[in-house]
């Protein structure tokens, strides 16, 4: 477990009273102003401004930004925290409010002084930010971003489209990734912050999903944007570094928002099974549906403490890529099976809106795909294995 400034505190597994605290924060957030409304921005594809604007006062638009900027500056483990809670509630609702955290990674990993000032600034005053990395022919496939930044005199001209972007509806700034050098592969991509008002920027409409239908994701395309030299992130080169550094920190985020939506589905089916009679008795007597919650808690156990490992691994300096990635996909995955199996136990009332379940599992699904599939995940823990074994 991580202390409250995120250094190790020995093998244990009791939270500090101040992390107790912040896990209190987003969970009574989480049951007060998101669950209540999760049903209504689902249906409705509304952005749910009002709620993000009440986590904007209590701090959680900028977890991650450090203190003297004016953010929270919690470290990832108690970033984990918050976002298992805030996504029990609704993980759509949710990623609205935290989308600036995944935005402000590579400002934390390469920006300078000025470029902290400013930015985290923005965010500090109610501004909100979105991670340009995914395009169209390039999801999983980092490398195989198409867009592009010439160099200019002082300035950099950006072209391209990113796509399935979070929050960028909203967003008042991107970080966005090109390649300054396409030959030179992954030594030649380059990152940026991208100020939404420059010519040359737009955004469309925002995707219909299949799941947390509340949250915005939709494309941003650029045509001769003018950035100016000194909003790069880094040097040329860093790109792809600064992406990768990104994934440490980033995938253990989205296995923590996984446990929270499996943590809700666990919660409405062992209420249901509780309540519910067959035969003469409750359904969870049955050893059909009761081995079967008992699978799916051990399940959240598991996923919870790799989560909680991978993200403590960052907090004391050595990040792991293979522990990011099991525990990104262990927890998607089990997550999916968990949200199905929820769907299953409530039967022909699982399938229909009136109970949350069914909307858990719409919600589920995306996170086996981004940060990375679970396929890639697997792709990325054997050659870190095959690594160690060598």
């Amino acid at each position: 477990m991580a202390n409250s400034n995120g250094a190790s505190a020995g093998i244990t597994f009791q939270l500090t009273e101040e992390q107790k605290m912040i896990q209190k924060l987003a969970r009574d957030f989480a049951r007060n102003e998101i669950a209540p409304h999760a049903e209504h921005f689902d249906k409705t594809h509304e952005y749910p401004w009002d709620i993000v604007k009440k986590g904007q006062e209590l701090g959680l638009t900028t977890i991650n930004v450090p203190e003297e900027y004016g953010g929270l500056g919690l470290s990832l483990f108690e970033e984990m925290l918050v976002s298992e809670e805030l996504a029990w509630g609704c993980s759509g609702i949710s990623l609205c409010i935290t989308i600036n955290n995944l935005a402000s990674l590579p400002l934390l990993v390469a920006a300078n002084e000025a470029q902290k000032q400013e930015y985290f600034g923005r965010l500090v005053d109610g501004k909100m930010a979105a991670y340009a990395l995914t395009e169209p022919s390039a999801g999983s496939d980092v490398l195989g971003i198409r867009t592009t930044a010439r160099k200019d005199g002082d300035d950099y001209i950006l072209n391209g489209t990113k796509t399935f972007i979070t929050g960028a509806t909203v967003a008042d700034w991107f970080t966005v990734f090109a390649y300054t050098n396409p030959e030179a592969k992954h030594k030649g991509m380059s990152a940026f912050i991208v100020d939404r008002n420059l010519p040359g920027v737009s955004v469309s409409k925002p995707f219909d999903k299949l799941g947390q239908r509340a949250s915005d994701t939709a494309e941003i395309i650029l045509e001769d944007v003018r950035v100016p030299a000194k909003n790069m992130l880094g040097k040329e080169g860093d790109g792809f570094i600064i992406a990768m550094k990104v994934f440490d920190n980033s995938r253990p985020g989205v296995a923590a928002a996984a446990v929270g939506i499996a943590q809700r589905a666990f919660d409405e089916a062992m209420q249901y099974a509780l309540e519910r009679t067959t035969m003469g008795k409750p359904i969870y007597k049955h050893q059909a549906i009761g081995h079967l919650l008992a699978d799916m808690a051990t399940n959240i156990e598991a996923a919870r403490l790799l989560t909680w490992q991978a993200a403590i691994a960052v907090d004391e300096g050595h990040p792991s890529i293979k522990l990011a990635s099991m525990a990104k996909s262990f927890a998607a995955d089990k997550g999916m099976q968990l949200c199905t199996d929820a769907v299953q136990i409530f039967g022909g009332y699982g399938f229909i809106t009136e109970y949350p379940v069914e909307k858990l599992m719409r919600d589920m699904k995306i996170m086996q795909i981004y940060e990375g599939t679970s396929q890639i995940q697997r792709y990325v823990i054997i050659r870190e294995l095959a690594r160690e074994y060598s």
